[in-house]
């Protein structure tokens, strides 16, 4: 969707760069395994190669023929075999058994595991335990941010929500730490760095220990402050229905690395046309309620779901509403905008939400619902509420303004305590030797950590027009309501 900023406004950053460099590092990888190859690609690593190097580079490079990843026997008839995959034990192990059907059948090959981001500990033990360590070369390809847009790069990371903020799995924490980084070796240094949650703190102490491990040197800044945000301060915005132009799409077709593809029922013709987006392109229940759609959605799509109501539990997205529990018109208000998708119905899942995240405090304190009543022009919007229709601002964005005025979270401190802590504001690389351009004290770097919605990066362009700022949206993935449930209805053990 296109976006005019106001004449004073920064330029931004060339993010071009961040292309180059994970292509040519791919590139160098695959040069470690000299002549012909045959490459498999994990799935979801498919659309974002695409958009640094597509096939004919990847050819000039001595890939021969490429294959998805599909965890069944291989037709590969060539001697050497490469690897591009997520570091999921799932995975190697299929490799594995590639591996030894091969040794089994008396057939040599070369194979090579390029690894993206990084490789995790548990992979080598894997291949450890199935007898192929020392039969396969190893590489990670540190392909850790991918831009989209403008203002707009991806970690493409679709798992990081589940595994960090459900299942408790950190592993990922030192990997947004390290993409911190890259942009801080490339676009820094940053005079400011504000941050709220327990993954985001983490993942700052991770960037600062690579700070100090690394070498530093004199550059120009062109990102001047950060404010790194856990998806889990704000579960609300996501699970709001989308009104923008971009978030009605992903909505309705998915968006997928920036690119929409339209089936033949869309296009009128026989064939599916894909077209690239950017800004360039001119809920829980009554205890009735509730044990009656478990019982139906159980019936309905088997008892292994037990695990996603506890899923949805454990969040605070679905519990029972608890005796003298009421919804006030504030959050009756802002439930019609909480679409339930798993059961297909709007339901009132909002108050065990404003239960468990103070929602009703917050909302009063920062003022996330609009009182006035008057009709909401959305050709002329007033504020961030523009991209609900004027019904709710996001509270992830209310609350990064806020801070940006304060310059910390002075003032903010109960605002602070009723998201459970994990705040800090410090200061970055100040040296005398280091230049700042003189605009870049404008362009705000802010990392979603678990997902980030179009919806909020309306918002966050709306109010960088306002006030003159140039923000950059940094996300773990790009996010909306479905794929925030069906992360929830992902029930591996």
């Amino acid at each position: 969707m296109a976006h005019s900023g106001r004449r004073d406004s920064p330029e931004l950053p060339d993010f071009s760069l961040l292309k180059r460099l994970a292509r040519d590092q791919l590139i160098y990888l695959l040069e470690q395994l000299p002549g012909k190859k045959d490459l498999f690609i994990e799935a979801d690593l498919m659309s974002p190669l695409d958009r640094i190097a597509n096939v004919s580079t990847l050819k000039q490079h001595e890939v021969d023929k490429l294959y998805k990843v599909e965890y069944k026997p291989i037709i590969s008839t060539s001697d050497q075999l490469c690897f591009l995959i997520r570091p999921r034990i799932q995975t190697v192990k299929w490799i594995c058994d590639v591996a030894n059907a091969d040794k089994a059948a008396g057939k040599f090959r070369r194979y090579k595991i390029i690894f993206a981001p990084q490789k995790f500990y548990a992979c080598e033990v894997m291949m450890e335990e199935q007898g192929i360590f020392g039969d396969v070369t190893t590489d990670e390809w540190s392909f850790y941010l991918l831009p989209l847009d403008d203002d707009i790069i991806s970690m493409e990371l679709p798992e990081f929500f589940r595994d960090n903020f459900l299942a408790g799995d950190q592993r990922w924490v030192r990997t947004a730490g390290s993409a911190l980084h890259l942009l801080h070796s490339l676009y820094g240094p940053f005079s400011k760095l504000y941050g709220i949650g327990r993954c985001s703190k983490m993942a700052y102490e991770s960037w600062r220990e690579q700070v100090e491990e690394g070498e530093q040197k004199a550059r120009i800044a062109e990102i001047g402050k950060v404010f790194l945000i856990d998806r889990d301060v704000d579960f609300v915005t996501p699970l709001c229905s989308q009104v923008v132009y971009e978030g009605l799409v992903d909505d309705i077709f998915r968006i997928k690395c920036g690119c929409v593809e339209f089936g033949p029922d869309v296009s009128s013709s026989d064939k599916s046309i894909k077209v690239m987006l950017n800004s360039q392109d001119k809920v829980g229940l009554m205890p009735k309620d509730y044990r009656s759609l478990k019982a139906q959605y159980l019936q309905s799509y088997g008892v292994d779901h037990l695990l996603t109501f506890a899923n949805l539990r454990q969040l605070g997205l679905l519990v029972e509403q608890q005796q003298g529990e009421t919804l006030t018109v504030m959050e009756s208000k802002v439930g019609k905008l909480v679409n339930d998708k798993t059961a297909g119905k709007l339901t009132d899942a909002f108050s065990s939400l404003a239960k468990k995240s103070n929602f009703r405090a917050l909302s009063r304190k920062l003022s996330l619902v609009p009182k006035s009543d008057a009709e909401y022009d959305l050709r002329v919007p007033r504020d961030m509420a523009y991209i609900f229709s004027g019904a709710y601002v996001p509270l992830s964005c209310k609350l990064i303004e806020q801070v940006l005025e304060r310059d910390g979270w002075t003032g903010l401190e109960e605002v602070a305590r009723l998201l459970n802590g994990h705040e800090f504001a410090v200061t970055g690389s100040n040296g005398a030797d280091l230049k700042v351009r003189n605009d870049a004290q404008r362009i705000i770097l802010v990392m979603f950590l678990g997902g980030c919605t179009f919806s909020e990066i309306s918002a966050l362009r709306f109010l960088g027009r306002e006030r003159g700022y140039k923000f950059i949206v940094v996300t773990t993935a790009i996010t909306n309501s479905s794929r925030l449930i069906e992360a929830l209805l992902d029930n591996r053990v």
